[in-house]
């Protein structure tokens, strides 16, 4: 069962283990260079409001109420995480205009290992983007679906669906009795802020383009294919709406636009490196790491579609996660 609590999308099985619940939320962030070089990750900036589409159905497209799910409002160029949280294991699928973030292959139910093509939570904290190495992704940007930028239409060559697809798979019970047992520790979750920006569109559907390079790593799955429960699932769509558009539907408003880049150095705002050493990464994806970024493809177009894309040099960097301190030998 999925349901929206404060903001969050918030999954529980309670068919399945009394403690099987965990939350995703959309996370608004600064939008962070796209110029080729890495960066750390920025604050975040709050949770996009979430919404019901079936609360709105008389004013979105009717496709939308056909895939159901919640929608949130985003500005063109703006960008956005993924936080999770949870101490009870769970294998989470994420893709972006049907287009796996983690591996770059089309959307489909199932679990795979070769390549993995899931989180897993509570190791990893977060997403921040479409995986195309070891040890980076490219941050989630908002374009306009049709547009050309996103990567579903430059791994597909149409624009379709837009939005996020999510499943999620809770452990088995007994494969979580048996990580008590052992008494096991569980990764904490460091939740921080971080990602987002502005422009405006007038297309009410939103997709989500590779922005950034950030440093991230995407973990191993440490259980195995064996231990997650694919009889019980449960699963969501969630759909990007313009931010303009957002206020016409719902009589709200959205969330405030985001610093730029050069306001956010100016006020001395932190960036953040995460750590666990205990985790390996899986690799990235080839074909996530062909696509072009916004601003290539902004080149290749004739536009200029991320405003304020200058470089920065991020001064105040905060380490987060666990990072081995080993204890000295000293003279005897």
């Amino acid at each position: 069962m999925i349901e929206i609590i404060d903001d969050k999308l918030v999954v529980s099985f309670p068919e399945v283990h009394p403690n099987a619940k965990g939350t995703i939320e959309f996370q608004r962030t600064l939008r962070i260079p796209d110029d080729n070089r890495d960066y750390p990750l920025p604050a975040g900036l709050g949770e996009f409001p979430l919404k019901h589409v079936d609360d709105y159905s008389d004013k979105l497209p009717e496709r939308w109420s056909h895939h159901g799910g919640v929608f949130f409002p985003m500005y063109q160029a703006e960008a956005m995480w993924i936080n999770f949280d949870g101490d009870y294991p769970m294998a989470i699928k994420i893709a972006a205009g049907k287009i796996n973030a983690v591996t770059g292959k089309t959307w489909n139910n199932e679990l795979h290992q070769k390549p993995q093509d899931y989180v897993v939570i509570p190791e990893q904290p977060w997403l921040d983007g479409y995986n195309i190495s070891k040890d980076m992704i490219r941050q989630f940007v908002a374009m306009p679906l049709g547009e050309g930028y996103t990567a579903e239409e430059q791994l597909t060559g149409e624009a379709i669906f837009g939005g996020l697809q999510i499943i999620v798979y809770p452990m088995k019970a007994s494969a979580y009795e048996t990580l008590l047992s052992k008494d096991r520790e569980m990764s904490d979750f460091h939740q921080c802020s971080m990602p987002m920006y502005c422009s405006k569109s007038m297309n009410m559907d939103m997709g989500l383009a590779p922005g950034g390079l950030m440093k991230q790593e995407i973990y191993d799955d440490i259980h195995g294919l064996d231990v997650w429960d694919t009889e019980h699932a449960s699963r969501t769509y969630v759909h990007i709406i313009n931010s303009e558009q957002y206020v016409d539907v719902t009589g709200a408003q959205p969330p405030h636009e985001a610093p730029s880049i050069l306001d956010y150095t100016m006020e001395g705002l932190p960036w953040y490196e995460y750590y666990d050493e205990g985790q390996t990464s899986v690799p990235g994806s080839e074909s996530l790491a062909g696509l072009d970024s916004v601003a290539a493809k902004g080149i290749k177009k004739g536009e200029t579609p991320l405003p304020e894309n200058d470089p920065v040099t991020p001064a105040k960097v905060i380490q987060l996660g666990k990072k081995k301190k080993p204890v000295r030998d000293g003279i005897f």
